[in-house]
C-alpha cells in the first residue's frame, strides 16, 4: 500500500496508472467496518483501490463537532491495508482548499431538506470536496454508503449534472449486532446512550408513518431533528434524524407506501 500526504505524488502516480479500472472510497477516516465494507466491494470490481482520508471542513456546521471528530490516522491505515488498499490519499486543508473555499458547489432542491434543513451550509460543502476528490482520484468507480442517502442522492445527481466519467457505486448500510447504524459518531456516545441509541432505528423501521415514528423517538428520550418520508422512484425511504446529548445520529429505512 503505497501512501500519499501530498497531492503531488497522488497525481504522479495517477498518471500512471491509465487502461486500469480504478475504485475509489472518499472517507474522513475513524474507519469501521462500514468504510471496510465499501473497500472490499472496490477490491472485486477494480484492478486499483484507492481510498482518501481527509477531515472536511467545510461541511461541519459546528465548529464544536469538528473539534471533536475522531482523528485515528494510524489505525485507519492498517484497516486500509488488511482491506486491500492499493492507495491511500490523505492530504491537509490547505492542499484541499487553497482558494480558501471562495469556489463551491450549491445544489437548490434536494440539499434544503433533511440534514440541509439542519446543517446549513453542510453540503455545499460535501458537494465541494467530492468533485474535488473525483477530479482528483479520476476512478472509473466511487463508492458510497447509503447510511448518507442524502449525499448519495446528490453526489449521483452532481456527477449526472456535471458529466462526470465516474460511475457511482450505492453500498448496503452496515449495522452493529443491535441494529445501530455503524458510524464514526458512535464513538462519542456514552455508555449509556450506546446501549439506548438502537432504540432509534428500531422505531424508525417499526412505526407505521413518520408522524408515529418522531412522537415514539421524542417519548423515548430522543432529541428529534426530523422524521420524514420520501419517495425516491418506485420506493420510499423513511429518513430520521436525532441528538444523544453532543452527539447526532442518522439513519434511513425503505417503507412500503
Amino acid at each position: 500500500m503505497i501512501l500519499h500526504s501530498h497531492l503531488d505524488s497522488w497525481l504522479e502516480t495517477r498518471r500512471r496508472l491509465t487502461g486500469q479500472s480504478i475504485g475509489f472510497v472518499p472517507t474522513m477516516g475513524a474507519l469501521h467496518a462500514g468504510h471496510v465494507s465499501l473497500i472490499e466491494r472496490a477490491r472485486r470490481e477494480n484492478e486499483i483501490v484507492v481510498l482518501s482520508i481527509f477531515v472536511n471542513p467545510t461541511q461541519f456546521d459546528d465548529p464544536g463537532d469538528l473539534a471533536q471528530y475522531p482523528k485515528t490516522l494510524e489505525s485507519d491505515l492498517e484497516m486500509a491495508r488488511k482491506s486491500g488498499c492499493d492507495h491511500v490519499i490523505f492530504p491537509n486543508e490547505r492542499q484541499m482548499y487553497p482558494d480558501g473555499y471562495r469556489y463551491r458547489v450549491s445544489e437548490n432542491e434536494l440539499s434544503k431538506i433533511l440534514c440541509g434543513a439542519h446543517r446549513l451550509g453542510h453540503f455545499d460543502g460535501v458537494l465541494t470536496v467530492v468533485l474535488k476528490l473525483l477530479h482528483i482520484a479520476q476512478p472509473t468507480r466511487a463508492y458510497f454508503g447509503e447510511k448518507d442517502f442524502q449525499q448519495l442522492e446528490l453526489v449521483r445527481g452532481m456527477v449526472k449534472s456535471f458529466f462526470l466519467p465516474v460511475e457511482i457505486v450505492s453500498c448496503a448500510i452496515v449495522r452493529e449486532g443491535d441494529g445501530l447504524a455503524m458510524s464514526s459518531r458512535n464513538t462519542r456516545l456514552s455508555h449509556v446512550d450506546r446501549k439506548h441509541a438502537p432504540h432509534f432505528h428500531q422505531i424508525l423501521t417499526q412505526a407505521a408513518n413518520a408522524d408515529e415514528a418522531r412522537r415514539a423517538l421524542t417519548e423515548d428520550g430522543f432529541d428529534v431533528d426530523y422524521v420524514e418520508d420520501i419517495a425516491f422512484g418506485p420506493s420510499t425511504r423513511r429518513f430520521g434524524a436525532v441528538r444523544m446529548g453532543p452527539v447526532r445520529l442518522i439513519d434511513n429505512c425503505e417503507v412500503q407506501r
